[in-house]
């Protein structure tokens, strides 16, 4: 063989192979402006419509981040956590952890407009990912994150999916671990994602054990700073009511940064979970890591890299489930 057909052989064969591994990335259907050609504006739109509705609710951000979380950790991110109960089988929504998610009628708005744009186009589970990642944004007026899309609708939503699946706030650190293991999530995005607490509120219930009967002899939970435990005290007295609630980041809980590692490093995580990050040596250093910038980029740059592999927690593609018409109902 000449030379000259050496390197047309060769070059024949990167061509092939450039064509297969564009396939092979395009594989999990999910990509950057996904919907360029059959909606165009469509994520303009939910960008819109998310910040009008941020502008006057400044919890919107937690209220749809911790959405999201709570759809991808069961059955993947598939929206099947916006379908309502149909008959006897409880759906997602009405697992006890799901009960105190708020936002659901944003989604809802959201998806009316955009089926007026472009009807059966959009998943409701491409505009939650989006949602959440435009509410969070919306105080610095630019993306901190990117959302790949092309995600399609689950028809299955089941509330007895929930345990075992989600991260509870009573969770120890190998329990979390494995947990995200079983999504194909690292230590670094356990620890990462869990700075998520930097935003929203926690109910009493959810903690109150720590205050008042941590090993059932009535004493407090030693690993929690003991001032900031007797604080509270004072807000949670026992037994807990049900509807108060307190911030999960003392007085940072409307921002999006890194303080949640700073008073992590205080022991001043509000649930087990977050003090079980300081109980592994690993998950400890990366925690101090994300806290060691006080301008919280390094925190943005880990997240946006996490929740980009949150986002693709098994996700339905192709001709694979179905694009709703009505987020809470299948078509």
């Amino acid at each position: 063989m000449s030379a000259r057909e050496v390197f047309l052989t060769l070059l024949v064969s990167l061509v092939v192979y450039g064509v297969i591994v564009r396939v092979c990335e395009a594989d999990d259907g999910l990509r950057k402006n996904f919907y360029k050609n059959s909606c165009p504006k469509a994520e303009q739109l939910v960008r819109n419509i998310t910040w009008s509705k941020a502008q006057s609710d400044d919890k919107l951000g937690a209220k749809l981040l911790r959405m999201h979380y709570h759809d991808c950790f069961v059955r993947g991110c598939d929206a099947s956590l916006l379908l309502d109960t149909v008959g006897t089988n409880q759906s997602e929504k009405d697992a006890r952890p799901n009960l105190t998610l708020l936002g659901f009628e944003v989604i809802d708005d959201i998806k009316t407009q955009v089926e007026k744009l472009c009807p059966n186009i959009v998943s409701c589970a491409d505009i939650l990912a989006l949602a959440a990642r435009d509410s969070v944004s919306f105080p610095f007026k630019q993306d901190k994150w990117d959302v790949l899309t092309g995600r399609r609708d689950g028809k299955i939503s089941l509330a007895s999916d929930v345990t075992g699946n989600l991260p509870s706030p009573f969770s120890d650190f190998n329990t979390l671990r494995q947990i995200f293991a079983n999504k194909n999530l690292n230590v670094n995005d356990l620890v990462v994602l869990s700075g998520a607490h930097t935003l929203g509120v926690a109910h009493c219930g959810a903690f109150s054990r720590r205050l008042f009967n941590f090993t059932g002899k009535g004493d407090t939970d030693p690993s929690l700073n003991a001032t900031y435990a007797e604080t509270l005290k004072k807000q949670c007295p026992n037994p807990a009511n049900p509807s108060t609630t307190v911030e999960m980041d003392p007085q940072s809980s409307l921002s999006f940064d890194n303080h949640y590692f700073t008073i992590l490093k205080q022991k001043m995580g509000l649930f087990q979970s977050d003090a079980a990050l300081l109980t592994d040596r690993n998950s400890a250093k990366i925690a101090i890591q994300l806290q060691s910038k006080p301008n919280s980029d390094n925190f943005f740059s880990e997240f946006g890299k996490s929740m980009k592999k949150m986002g693709a927690i098994g996700v339905l593609t192709g001709n694979v489930g179905e694009i709703r018409k009505n987020c809470r109902q299948v078509n």
